[in-house]
């Protein structure tokens, strides 16, 4: 199995925690150049120490904030293509507020959607350029299970996530001749702090402390546990492998069994 991504570069948004710093840390160990993208400088430097050079790797990160506009986005990456193509992109940035879709304001649609897929297709629209004349490519989205299973309580997140699933799928058809994947990641109920703050939101909306809201929720899981980030970027990483070239317009559930459709 080739699993081996030296001489790839990889461009992670969101690499300052979570899932996307897993997926960083899995993406270096199998050989990939990383550039981390995160708002806060502070832990990119931690991260980007964590990062394997075993390989020869060279690892470097990008300040920026979706928030400050597509416009201000665009000069650093451009200035990154400058210098290197971008073979593997991961689109990750953290959900949207949560909240009842019945109360949902329009600003708030409108932001998620800027932040989730008009910023996932502009990157696209960036680094594809690279990708064709490299004739390698992998776009991975990491999204939400709430594309198979909406999550109660997260109105505007399942409506986002819906949109990114259906973007990924169409754009999937488009690129696959230039030897370009485009698949979306599901993760479930995974050890992060988004999860720490729906926790402590949805204890605080049931009357429970907070662990008494997580002890419930792992029993709800098949698994019996909640997700390690690892585990998700293990997979984030085989997908962005040559292993996986044939996988391409799919929505990958990582989730512990906690979807209930086939």
């Amino acid at each position: 199995m080739n699993l081996d991504l030296q001489n790839k570069n990889a461009l992670v948004c969101g690499g300052s925690r979570g899932l996307g710093k897993a997926s960083a840390i899995e993406l270096a160990n199998l050989g990939a150049n990383v550039t981390l993208l995160s708002r806060n400088e502070e832990l990119l430097q931690q991260v980007l120490v964590e990062l394997d050079t075993t390989k020869g790797q060279s690892h470097q990160y990008i300040v920026a904030n979706f928030s400050d506009g597509i416009e201000t986005l665009e000069v650093k990456i451009k200035d990154l293509l400058k210098k290197q193509s971008i073979h593997i992109l991961i689109n990750n940035t953290g959900g949207p507020k949560g909240g009842t879709l019945i109360d949902a304001t329009s600003d708030q649609f409108l932001d998620a959607f800027n932040n989730h897929v008009l910023i996932s297709h502009s990157m696209v629209n960036w680094v594809i350029p690279g990708m064709k004349k490299d004739g390698y490519g992998r776009i991975i989205n990491i999204v939400s299970t709430s594309v198979r299973q909406p999550i109660p309580g997260l109105g505007v997140s399942n409506v986002t996530r819906g949109a990114m699933a259906s973007w990924a799928k169409t754009l999937s058809h488009e690129v696959a001749s230039n030897g370009i994947t485009v698949n979306n990641i599901l993760p479930g109920s995974t050890k992060t702090e988004r999860l720490d703050e729906l926790i402590s939101a949805w204890a605080y909306m049931n009357n429970k402390t907070e662990d008494e809201m997580s002890l419930q929720l792992e029993k709800e899981l098949p698994i019996g546990r909640f997700g390690k980030p690892e585990e998700i970027g293990g997979v984030v990483a085989f997908i962005a492998s040559p292993a996986a070239s044939y996988i391409t317009g799919t929505s990958i559930p990582v989730d512990g069994g906690k979807i209930k459709s086939i």
